[in-house]
Parts: C-alpha cells; structure tokens; sequence
C-alpha cells in the first residue's frame, strides 16, 4: 500500500509568522484538490518545523487548522530536519502499524519543492514528486520533464492556464507573450498538444531545480548567423558551455540545459550545484534568477491593479475594482516633504547601515558587530531580528515570511500599518542579505580561494544596507507622521527580502504567495543599492520600470518611475534622473521589483547609477559584491542615499494618501 509524505512550507503552504510566534498557513493552489483526490491513500508529513521550543507543536497546529482532516495518521507526521536521508528513513519505517506491514521505500512518494531534499528522499528509495500536481505521476512511477510551452498567437496566457490548471502541468517562468517555462508529465504535454500549445520536452525535473542565468558579455553575430531564434539558441548554448565548465566536476548528474531564456539561458540544476556563486564574464547585477513552481503564475493578478493605478494616475477612469488614484496629481506636498525631510537624514541612514554592516553594534548595549549579512552567514538571522524587533517598536504589525534555501531556513521581515477600509497596499521594499562573492580572498599559505559565505566578511554597506537603512528611516517617517495624526488612505507595508543575492530567492517567495493569499498591491518601491557614487562624478539616479512580460504593469510601472522622477527635482534639483524602461532596461529582470512584475503588480526599482547608457559601469560603488563595501569606503555617500530614500519615501506616502 503506497504512502505519501508531503513537505508543509511551500509545498503545501505559505507561512507567515506573526511577532508574537503564532503561526498560519496558507494553503498554496491546487494542493486541496490534489489532496482530496487522494482520500483513500495513506498520507503523512516530513517537515522542519525550526529549533525553537514548541515549534513542532504549533506547526502540528497550523497544519490541522489549514487541511482539517486530511493529516490524521500520526504516526505519519514527521519533525526534523531534512538535510540527510535519516528522516526519510525513520519514516518509511514508520509507515507500518497494528495489522499493516511497513511499506517499502519503493511505496513511499516524497512530495516536496526543495530539491536538495529530494534528491536524500531518493537516496533513502523514495519516489518524489517536485509539485504536489505530480504526486498521481509519482504513485504510478510516470516521469515528469521540463517543457518549453509555445503559445500561438491566437491563445494567450488565459488560455494556456484553462489548460494547465485541468492537467498535470505547473508553469515555472513566464520568458514572453509566448513562451512559458513549466514542468508537465506526458499526460500533461499531451493535453497541452491536443489544446494547440506546442511542447517542447527537455529532460526528467527529479532532483533539479531552474534557473535563469543572463548573459552580460558583448556578443558579436557569428557569421551566417542573423540575430533572431537562431542567434538566441548560439548565444544560449555559449552561456550554457561557460557555466558547465565553471561546475565541471562539482556536480553529478551534471547541469541539464533548458535552451534560450530572455538575455541568457535557462538552466536546470541538480542537488549541490552552487548555481548561484556562477558569474558568466562580465555579469551585471541580478544575474541569476531562481524560478519556482506556481500553479497560479499564469494568472496574474497583479494586472487589474496596475490597469486601474495606471488610468487613475493619467486622470482616466479606472476598471470596475481596481484601485482609485491618490488624490491630486500624485505629487507629495509641501508638508510632506518637510516631514521626509527631517526623517530620513545621511545621519540616520549613516546610523542603521552602521548597525547593519558591523561599524557599530546591531542593537545598543550589546556587543555584536554584523560581519555579514550573506544568507549563509549566521548573522544574517540576527539582522532579521534585530530590525523586526526596531519595525515592532514602531508600533507596526510584523510578520516573518519563511522560506528554505540551501537546507538553510531563511525569513523575510514584514512590517505594516494597515487602515480600515483601505482598498489596497503600497509596498515599500529592500533586500536585507548581502555577499562578497566578487571579493579576492587567501588561505593560511596565502594561495586564492573561493569566496566562503559562512565566514568571509560581507559588510554590504550598499548592497543593499542603504536600502534596508531607507526602508527602516521611511518607517520611522511614516511613524512620526501618525504621531502627528496624519492618516493614510491606504495600507503600508514595508518589506526587506532575504536571499537577493541567491537569484531572487525571498521576493520569490514573498510574491508568489502574496498573490496566492489575493492581496490587493497597488505599487511596490524596491530600493537597491543607493549609497554609492564615486567622489566627483554626477548626481545620477536611476529609475528602472522594464517590464519582462508586456500588458498592464508595464504602463502602471511607467507611472511610478514617472512620479519618483518627479520628486526628485523638489528634493534635489542638482540631481540628474535616468528612467529605464522597455525591453532595454537593462534591470530589467534583475531585482526584487521583477518578482512583482511577474504576477503583475506595478513595480519599480530605485538606485544609484550602476548601468552606463553606453552599457559600460555606472558611477556608483566600485566595490560590488566585494568586502570593501563598507560605510567607510570613498564610494559610499550617505548623503547622496538620503536624496534617493526622501524622493521614493515621498512618492510612497503620498501614493498612500499622506
């Protein structure tokens, strides 16, 4: 008799984690129709409810209030981490009870997004399945494959959804109007075919996972080769052949290609490939995206949101239930640029990247100092703490989003004021986590090695402790102005997302089930990198609104960059403003913003001038992903972060109703 085991967090669920430790899940779509469907199979859990006390016991909690009835065996439910094969084993031996003999490993189907923990799932005789949709294809041992999906051009993404959702298929990225990304079975493919989709089958999911790599270097046409699909398939296998080589020997199977991607490649990884710390030559900031699996990517929710906020900013009539514009023109007034301005300072931002980056303890009357913020580092969950704790006494709501990483559990830190009656939420955002993986280091005989996250120094004073330090300076703004008893008319959520650095990985997630849990965003303000600027150089800002799939985000994101740019003057007139936008953005895809993009929410991303017109570096820091990125490094200007933070704090709140 075969048994299932299914990983909780993002497998089955989103958890969020309010300040006082009280948890909910949130289950993720179709997982309650998959479940039920399966009544009469045997089903248990393998999770890893964290190492603090009585977190199995309110997983154990969250789980039966979220899927009553559907996990009742416990004899089935396993705690424990799952960074070996051991916990797979303990429960396959578990499966047997009074009058039922164990099942064999070969009966047991672990079902889990994680591939590091599918692939000990396997190690331990467990078939696996990487979406709870493949479950039935696992219990019937049928294989599941990466599949490119090409619509034609009279079926679009609804269409191919309708599709999807009745099927075994899960989309994965959406690279066009045309091409999506996804894994399917051959039952799945076959009904994508039989729908007018051609599939385009690339090789068996098990233990891999997909990836994004762009492809910076300078490409002259090969001859005979025009630009164009053929030129999109050279120049995909070229930046395939680069990052295999930079593995060669680390993994084992080896790196399986998923043919051309927008700028680059797709790539799927198996269990232990440092995808991550690949950099192609000459690879630009946001060069690896990580791609999760979501029944509901299609969908988009974010599109009747940035469709209203659009109409609405442009003086037009909005849909029937998007969001209303903020009154006025969308300027920030007088007083509230007064009020940002006595805010958010060089001298409080100076303060919190101090804290941050280890110049000065993380919380005062301690000793702490942060080395680093990377998400291996074992600082990185103190800073989480440290600016919850700051966002709480605030006096805003706070919840911890978590999510897995490399076997690590990792959190991104939520704060918000809500208001009563609001018809949507204004979303003011940074990453918190920070690398040196470009940095030069040495053993003991002084010969180079690798960049180890777990212990080198990563003070990442820029990227992104300025944003992180105007994300907690704005929600000091926002609290003085309550004080003064100025109410906004909508919500305000500031965020700061873990693992940037790991292709995206928190947003990710973050997105992915805000748009499951249907919250209504109507702009997110991603600030990333905006301290550095090289002594003598222009004051250069950079608003990037491009947009990787087309539709309405793409002229809702316009409209934000439109009126940060706008404010910049009132805040500084010295200060030159670069909007990007288009398919040549080139942060198009590349930050937190694009997670929001991706399910068609307005976004956009703010920072120091990082991208040359000319497609060479900008004038901000020199010290990129180095351990010289330090609040005392020549390139690193409070005061030019304090002009960027007031001009984004501004247009936020006054979006907000302030």
């Amino acid at each position: 008799m075969p048994v299932l085991f299914f990983d909780i967090g993002a497998t089955l669920a989103d958890a969020r984690e309010e300040a006082d430790g009280s948890l909910t899940l949130l289950p993720r779509p179709r997982v309650l129709a998959v479940l039920d469907a399966l009544l009469d199979v045997r089903k248990g859990v393998i999770s890893n409810p964290g190492p603090s006390e009585g977190a199995a016991e309110r997983l154990a909690s969250a789980l039966q209030a979220a899927f009553p009835g559907r996990f009742t065996d416990d004899a089935l439910i396993h705690w424990g981490p799952k960074n070996s094969r051991e916990i797979f084993d303990e429960a396959v031996a578990g499966t047997g009870a009074e009058g039922i003999p164990a099942a064999a490993a070969g009966e047991c189907v672990f079902v889990g997004e994680d591939h590091e923990e599918r692939a000990f799932a396997g190690q331990a005789g467990l078939r696996t399945a990487a979406h709870p949709v493949f479950t039935g294809a696992a219990l019937e041992n049928r294989p599941v494959l990466w599949a490119r999906i090409e619509l034609p051009e009279d079926g679009g993404l609804p269409a191919l959804e309708t599709v999807a959702n009745q099927t075994e298929v899960v989309p994965v990225h959406i690279a066009s109007m045309r091409l999506v990304l996804a894994m399917a079975s051959m039952r799945g493919a076959a009904a994508l075919e039989q729908a007018g989709f051609t599939v385009d089958l690339r090789g068996p999911v098990e233990d891999t996972a997909a990836f994004l790599i762009r492809d910076d270097r300078t490409h002259t046409p090969a001859d005979g080769v025009a630009d164009g699909p053929d030129r999109a398939i050279t120049r995909a296998t070229s930046a395939f052949g680069v990052v295999a080589d930079e593995l060669a020997g680390l993994t084992a199977p080896p790196l399986l290609p998923l043919g051309p991607a927008p700028g680059g490649v797709y790539v799927a990884a198996p269990a232990g490939a440092p995808i991550e710390d690949v950099h192609l030559p000459g690879a630009k900031p946001g060069h690896t995206e990580r791609l999760l699996p979501d029944p509901a990517l299609l969908s988009r929710p974010g599109e009747a949101w940035a469709q209203g906020l659009a109409a609405g900013l442009a003086g037009g009539p909005a849909e029937p239930g998007a969001p209303a514009s903020a009154a006025g023109d969308g300027r920030p007034s007088a007083e509230t640029i007064a009020a940002v301005r006595a805010a958010v300072t060089p001298e409080v931002l100076r303060g919190h990247v101090a804290r941050i980056s280890g110049v000065a303890p993380l919380r005062d009357g301690e000793a702490l100092l942060v080395s680093s913020r990377d998400a291996s580092a074992a600082d990185n969950p103190r800073v989480v703490e440290a600016l919850a704790d700051r966002f709480q006494n605030l006096g805003l709501r706070v919840r911890l989003h978590r999510f897995r990483w490399r076997g690590r559990r990792l959190f991104n830190v939520e704060a918000e004021h809500r208001v009563a009656g609001a018809d949507s939420t204004v979303l003011i955002t940074a990453h918190l986590d920070s690398t040196a993986s470009s940095g030069e280091f040495v053993d003991e005989n002084g010969d180079p090695r690798p960049y180890d996250p777990a212990v080198d120094p990563a003070p990442g004073a820029d990227d992104d402790g300025s944003g992180t330090a105007a994300v907690m300076a704005a929600a000091e703004c926002l609290h003085d102005l309550l004080d003064e008893g100025r109410t906004p008319t909508r919500n305000v959520r500031f965020v700061l997302f873990n693992a940037e650095e790991q292709g995206m990985v928190g947003s990710k997630f973050y997105a992915r089930a805000a748009a499951a849990a249907e919250d209504r965003i109507a702009a997110v303000f991603q600030m990333d990198m905006i301290a550095g600027r090289q002594q003598g150089s222009p004051l250069t800002v950079e608003i990037h609104a491009g947009s990787a799939v087309t539709g309405p985000v793409v002229g809702a994101s316009d409209a934000l960059g439109a009126l940060v740019a706008d404010t910049v003057p009132a805040v500084d007139p010295a200060v030159t403003v670069q909007q990007l936008t288009g398919p040549s953005d080139p942060a198009l895809g590349r930050s937190d913003h694009a997670s929001f993009h991706e399910r068609g929410w307005a976004a956009i991303a703010v920072s120091e001038d990082i991208f040359a017109l000319d497609g060479g570096p900008g004038t901000g820091t020199r010290q990129y992903h180095t351990p010289g990125d330090t609040l005392t490094d020549q390139d690193h200007s409070p005061e030019f972060a304090a002009t960027i933070a007031r001009s984004v704090t501004a247009t936020a709140l006054t979006l907000a109703g302030l």
